[in-house]
């Protein structure tokens, strides 16, 4: 389980396909306090530790993660979001994050206002997920509040400390992105669609 508070921002230093799967290299300022078999967060998607060489640590993604999020598509020296999984008695200071993707989304919209920043993102709704306004949603892995929800897109509103903690400073129009959608609305909503 995770918070959506990112720890660190990793940067991509070897991306290696072996049949349907991905092994991917992240050089990261948090290698020296990782173990193999320890689950981080990277943008959002829950992997486990499999390698550590130095100031480097590798995770694989398989073929079900690599279609479902934006993992797929990373080349050599992106950054991606980093953080650990929380320790039983951790202050929760996101929200639930699972660490499960629920589907990609696509930047729209960059927005900089007085110091900070609106970002607005498109989602296919026919995977029935959803989102209500000041609710939360976790975006690369980010917890953060829903602003402007809508159907099919919403938009979130950054901080300075944010934005630069963040892989949120590398986003343009049409950029990919990872959402989980709050644990609590994927029950409600899952109850709803079996009364009905």
């Amino acid at each position: 389980m995770f918070t959506g508070i990112i720890e660190d921002i990793g940067l991509i230093s070897n991306l290696k396909e072996e049949n349907s799967n991905l092994h991917i290299t992240v050089k990261s300022n948090i290698t020296s306090e990782l173990k193999i078999d320890q689950s981080v967060a990277h943008n959002g998607v829950c992997l486990t530790v499999v390698d550590i060489n130095k100031d480097e640590y590798t995770v694989t993604a398989i073929k079900e993660t690599l279609d479902k999020s934006n993992l797929g598509s990373l080349k050599l020296n992106d950054k991606v979001n980093l953080e650990r999984a929380m320790k039983l008695g951790d202050r929760l200071d996101g929200h639930i994050v699972q660490g499960h993707v629920d589907q990609t989304g696509i930047c729209t919209n960059v927005k900089e206002e007085n110091g900070s920043w609106f970002f607005t993102f498109d989602y296919d709704s026919t995977l029935n997920n959803l989102t209500i306004e000041k609710g939360s949603i976790t975006v690369n892995g980010t917890s953060l509040t829903v602003v402007n929800s809508k159907k099919d897109s919403f938009s979130v509103a950054i901080i300075p400390y944010t934005y630069k903690h963040t892989n949120f400073n590398t986003f343009k129009e049409g950029t990919e992105v990872n959402l989980e959608f709050d644990v609590l609305g994927k029950y409600v909503t899952k109850l709803l669609s079996i009364n009905h």
